[in-house]
């Protein structure tokens, strides 16, 4: 029989009134807090608002919003009503959000007031969207988010399924339109049953920053699900995440865990020089994902803050990590071992399971994945095999079990009929001092062939004097003669995405 309890909402929200935690702040944003006990009167609140729009379950709603207290508030009170909420990239273009908005069929949309100008060209032309709610700011002539919650009822909670489908989240991909991944409500308690309870060993004293956002699966976990499974408490960072605002949050907030990404864990090393880093001193875990963290990167936080960061990988299919290093069991340049709940197989191109230290595909087997991709059969078809998922990463098993990443299937590439891990060469390019960031991707020479072409981000101040021959000599030492970059091109970013995966894509046709 289907009961409220298991709406993911009952536990991560409603529980901790019961368990006496109502007036323990669950939430900090800049001057403003957030107790359990408000979040729960609050989100009781959603599912009025959402009736006197016509919107009913299993309808989609959008959030196109910052991280800010409303987005916990709009997100648990939608599965409270049984309304599908959708949190998308802030940082999008306008084509995108109509690509996304028209693909989902979004009947209600919730935006932060910066980002209004973003998707305001395409509200007009979206059939099904009813409502349009700004959160902060000037509403500009749409719905005060505030001012209409204000006036609403608080409404009792929708009977869910722990199978039945809660939220989407819309893939990042490195390639090709985002895709609608569908979770359901057994999910969120999933991840944090396995990585944040097994791995992390979350607790109701932690304070928790997560400077990957909300919007996506890894911030998702990070900053919501896994501090509210205990009932800690998280800092939220509206405005983007530089070294200086993150910086900035720590100091003032003096975080536990600490959860960000190798491009930024880059930037801060660069912007910390030799320390001490403000607000690190409660520290106790720090946690990376979204792309593989180089051993450089981890190593010198490790000297510079005395904590060591735990490099995960996880997917938005998987919605958090599946395989990661473990608290005293770092080993930098690789990705760890399974987390506890989760199998791994590594395959060949024919689906037959790799032997040895042969590189192959990782599947993953877990208690978290997706329900599927909205309107994508084909593609849902090749992801979801049974009970395995594909991730589209290539690793190599070592002989004491850890895994060590190669790359995504689609980088991969043969120099001199030997596979290349575009990885393993800017792993050793970042060992330079004088390089901040490194991407590599396949380049033709005079005779058709494929070598190695490097782009490099440097630090600020580097010389550039006699570096093309000290960077090609670097990765000669250090992963092989034939793995050097023939080319090697300076350049002042490195184009990723909002989660901070490079798109090598792009740098194939840069030239």
């Amino acid at each position: 029989m289907t009961t409220t309890t298991e709406n993911a909402a009952s536990y991560f929200v409603d529980r901790h009134l019961a368990e006496g935690r109502g007036g323990k702040t669950a939430f900090i944003e800049g001057d403003r807090t957030l107790s359990y006990g408000d979040l729960a009167a609050r989100s009781d609140l959603m599912a009025d608002l959402y009736a006197r729009h016509g919107i009913t379950p299993e309808d989609r709603a959008a959030m196109i919003a910052l991280d800010v207290l409303e987005f916990p508030v709009i997100f648990w009170g939608s599965l409270k009503a049984g309304v599908v909420p959708v949190p998308l990239n802030t940082l999008l273009s306008t084509d995108n959000y109509r690509f996304i908005l028209r693909d989902s069929r979004a009947k209600a949309l919730f935006v932060s007031a910066p980002l209004l100008e973003a998707v305001r060209p395409v509200l007009g032309d979206l059939p099904h969207l009813r409502a349009v709610f700004v959160l902060g700011g000037d509403s500009q002539g749409f719905l005060d988010f505030s001012a209409e919650l204000a006036t609403c009822k608080p409404q009792p909670m929708q009977a869910a399924s722990a199978d039945e489908v809660a939220f989407w989240l819309y893939s990042s991909g490195s390639t090709g339109a985002p895709k609608g991944v569908r979770h359901v409500h057994g999910s969120l308690k999933g991840t944090s049953d396995t990585y944040a309870a097994q791995v992390l060993g979350i607790r109701e004293d932690d304070l928790v920053f997560s400077a990957a956002k909300l919007f996506f699966a890894y911030g998702l976990g990070n900053g919501m699900t896994f501090p509210m499974s205990v009932g800690a408490t998280t800092a939220l960072l509206s405005g983007r995440p530089t070294p200086q605002s993150v910086f900035d949050l720590m100091a003032q907030v003096r975080p536990t865990i600490y959860c960000g990404v190798p491009t930024l864990y880059a930037a801060m090393l660069a912007h910390a020089k030799a320390g001490p880093a403000p607000g690190c001193d409660r520290l106790r875990m720090c946690v990376s994902a979204g792309e593989a963290l180089p051993r450089e990167v981890g190593e010198k936080w490790r000297n510079l803050t005395g904590v060591d960061i735990l490099d995960g990988v996880g997917s938005t299919e998987m919605l958090h990590i599946f395989l990661s290093n473990r608290p005293g069991d770092v080993v930098y340049g690789t990705s760890g071992v399974a987390v506890p709940g989760y199998e791994l197989r590594l395959v060949d191109e024919t689906g037959r399971e790799v032997e040895g230290d042969a590189v192959g595909e990782l599947l993953v087997n877990g208690p978290t994945a997706a329900d599927g991709y909205w309107n994508k059969r084909e593609k849902s078809r090749s992801t979801f095999e049974g009970v395995w998922t594909r991730t589209g990463d290539k690793y190599q098993r070592q002989p004491d079990g850890r895994y060590v990443y190669c790359g995504r299937t689609d980088d991969m590439f043969k120099v001199s009929g030997i596979w290349v891990a575009p990885f393993e060469v800017e792993q050793a390019l970042i060992s330079h001092p004088s390089v901040l960031e490194a991407a590599v991707v396949p380049a033709l020479d005079e005779n058709g062939l494929e070598k190695p072409k490097a782009f490099v981000v440097l630090k600020d101040g580097a010389s550039r004097d006699g570096l093309e021959d000290e960077l090609k000599d670097c990765v000669k030492d250090a992963v092989g003669k034939w793995k050097y970059p023939r080319w090697i091109k300076l350049v002042d970013e490195l184009p990723k995405t909002a989660t901070g995966k490079i798109q090598r894509y792009k740098l194939r046709t840069l030239d």
